[in-house]
């Protein structure tokens, strides 16, 4: 094997450069991983043009450890070439990583709830991740790729898991009726994580165009177009009392406000997309309905990541939403500024072994 490889190398706003970087030794518990593909996301696009915001470069990460120019890179699959100590892969598995890393030992880790660790960390984010030909990866986040799942589907399995931890958390039971503002890739991994988990009836929420026929295809009971008054449209949909659950999975201005008023009293909102302005919340409204507002962050390797390769391999999902795949020297200029500037309905995936 090669001492370096070619990786994607974060420098800061706006600055990342496909250098020489030395190929990652695995240590005990880890196993090196030869990556196929690894998704980018709206994250990947924050860091790269507004940040360093999770990016440890200025500051050592406590629990990565990690500091100063780093490979991102947090939703990827690959090949098992090496691994160090007793895990459960070996060399030649296809593999999916979870990214999130946990103690296992801590009190959140105890509950269950690994991806609120006190020690956590994510590959990409905090440490080393997969935007690049090799990374080393502990080997408890590996979960392995189903037999004649692709690695373009397979490449989204991380993020879907992401959106079924979120549906998860949404706590819709079955007949719930379910509003999910926002089709875009994290909307539509939530949509089919609730597909996954209930019988519910969905509404889905986003501009006109191909992503709310997607959002039909993969089982969406009726779409609104968010030109609409949608606030009116659910509270007619559902004669007055509105939606028992409503899911903010866009993060556009207005519509966390939007999800407050068309939620039944007594509901639950589950707040999935980072606002790009502050909401203005009536706390006083809020009590007098007694509305839940829950939150969801990553997931939960254990319950949520082989369930996403499961619906991969036996579901439409991968083909409605790979948008394009390209190598590392098209990280830039096709994968985080389109993302960036809103112009992307799907996935893009990197190879990091293909050339330009």
């Amino acid at each position: 094997m090669a001492e370096t490889m070619r990786a994607a190398v974060y420098h800061g706003v706006r600055d990342i450069r496909v250098e020489d970087a030395p190929v990652p030794a695995p240590r005990d518990g880890e196993a090196l991983i030869a990556v196929r593909r690894n998704g980018i996301c709206g994250t990947d696009a924050t860091e790269w043009a507004k940040g360093p915001v999770m990016v440890p470069l200025a500051e050592r990460h406590p629990a990565s450890g990690h500091l100063g120019p780093m490979i991102p890179g947090h939703e990827f699959v690959g090949e098992v070439v090496d691994v160090r100590g007793e895990v459960h892969v070996r060399a030649g598995d296809i593999v999916a990583s979870g990214a999130g890393v946990w103690c296992g030992a801590c009190d959140r880790c105890a509950q269950g709830r690994t991806n609120v660790c006190r020690r956590y960390y994510t590959l990409g984010l905090n440490a080393h991740g997969g935007l690049a030909e090799y990374v080393a990866v502990p080997a408890h986040t590996l979960r392995p790729v189903p037999e004649g799942l692709s690695l373009d589907h397979a490449g989204m399995a991380q993020p879907l898991a992401v959106g079924l931890h979120a549906a998860r958390r949404a706590g819709a039971r079955r007949g719930d009726r379910v509003v999910v503002i926002g089709a875009g890739a994290i909307g539509t991994f939530v949509l089919a994580g609730l597909q996954h988990l209930h019988t519910a009836d969905v509404t889905v929420i986003d501009l006109p165009g191909p992503k709310l026929a997607r959002a039909l295809e993969l089982g969406a009971t009726r779409t609104l177009s968010a030109h609409e008054d949608v606030v009116a449209l659910v509270l007619e949909e559902t004669a007055g009392v509105g939606a028992d659950v409503v899911i903010e999975a866009s993060g556009a201005p207005g519509q966390y406000e939007n999800a407050l008023a068309m939620v039944a009293t007594g509901g639950r909102v589950l707040a999935v997309g980072l606002p790009k302005e502050k909401p203005t919340v009536d706390i006083f409204a809020l009590a007098l309905r007694e509305i839940t507002i829950d939150s969801t962050v990553a997931h939960i390797c254990d319950e949520d990541l082989r369930p996403a390769l499961e619906i991969l391999a036996t579901g439409p999902l991968g083909s409605l939403l790979l948008d394009e795949v390209i190598p590392l020297e098209r990280l830039v200029d096709s994968g985080l500024e389109r993302l960036a500037n809103g112009s992307v309905d799907g996935k893009i995936l990197v190879d990091p072994t293909a050339h330009s």
